[in-house]
């Protein structure tokens, strides 16, 4: 079985989207960090920040090989420290030390959670991530997202949750693409 880890980035880290992150995590049993309790610094052209929390941060998430990436919508972006999380995997493009690891993103399944107050997350949210995975070659996985403008209802959270784990579970049990 593939094993899958869940990053959460949000201002409010029992709201909307952290409440779904963590339901999904406890369908599926998985562990889910919290990019607001971490140092990562911004991307940087000439690498100074290698002493804060990315590298650590990365070597537990390349232990797992299906990847849950949680954010709310912002004006049809990810959170701050989201795109400073994306950002910085630039580092593992361009540091020689770390090209292998950042190979190792290749063939893992992301997924996106996300919750806004629309129907659908926005096309230019969902663009930027599944671009980013396709130049990462990871295969976009999945998407749970939840229309909030009328708050979290429980049955909304738990239909939501349960379907998006039944989906992540089918695809850890899957046999791989031949």
């Amino acid at each position: 079985m593939l094993s899958t880890i869940a990053l959460l980035s949000s201002s409010r880290r029992r709201g909307n989207t952290g409440q779904l992150t963590d339901r999904i995590a406890l369908e599926l049993g998985i562990e889910v960090i919290d990019l607001a309790g971490l140092r990562i610094s911004a991307y940087d052209y000439e690498h100074r920040n290698r002493g804060d929390d990315f590298e650590p941060l990365m070597r537990r998430v390349l232990a797992h090989e299906q990847i849950i990436l949680a954010s709310p919508v912002y004006w049809y972006a990810v959170s701050p420290a989201m795109k400073v999380f994306l950002d910085r995997i630039s580092d593992l493009l361009e540091l020689p030390e770390l090209l292998a690891e950042g190979r190792r993103l290749r063939g893992k399944n992301a997924y996106i959670v996300c919750t806004s107050v629309c129907e659908e997350p926005a096309a230019q949210f969902m663009g930027a991530l599944r671009e980013t995975f396709d130049y990462l070659g990871m295969c976009f996985a999945g998407v749970a997202h939840a229309n909030c403008a009328d708050g979290l209802p429980r049955a909304l959270l738990e239909s939501t949750a349960a379907a998006f784990a039944a989906r992540v579970r089918h695809a850890a049990l899957a046999p791989p693409p031949a």
